[in-house]
């Protein structure tokens, strides 16, 4: 008896396997089936409407005179800053070369 329990829990294995395949591979098939007839409905059916992509003018949008004041603003006070502080070091570098005030250094100068 023990002779047979091997090759019949072989058999069973082998067919439970090759039954999983079989069904894993018809339902992905008849998947596959569905979706390529629902393609070939859509493509073979004209489009009711078309919608064409705005033009080139109404995709222009106008420039904001906030942002563009705001931006100028911007650039305005990081100029004036970095201006500020080319001067701060220029009167530190005299006043380290001089060894004295700024203003001692810049009449001697004159």
């Amino acid at each position: 008896m023990s002779a047979l329990v091997g090759p019949i829990s072989g058999a069973l294995v082998a067919g439970s396997v090759y039954y999983g395949f079989s069904n894993l591979i018809q339902t992905r098939t008849e998947q596959h089936r569905r979706d390529l007839r629902f393609l070939s409905v859509r493509l073979s059916e004209a489009p009711t409407k078309v919608l064409a992509p705005p033009s080139a003018a109404a995709r222009i949008k106008p420039s904001s005179s906030n942002l563009e004041t705001s931006w100028n603003e911007q650039l305005t006070n990081i100029y004036r800053a970095v201006g500020q502080v080319s001067e701060r070091a220029g009167e530190w570098r005299r006043k380290v070369l001089y060894q004295g005030d700024v203003k001692e250094a810049s009449e001697t100068r004159d």
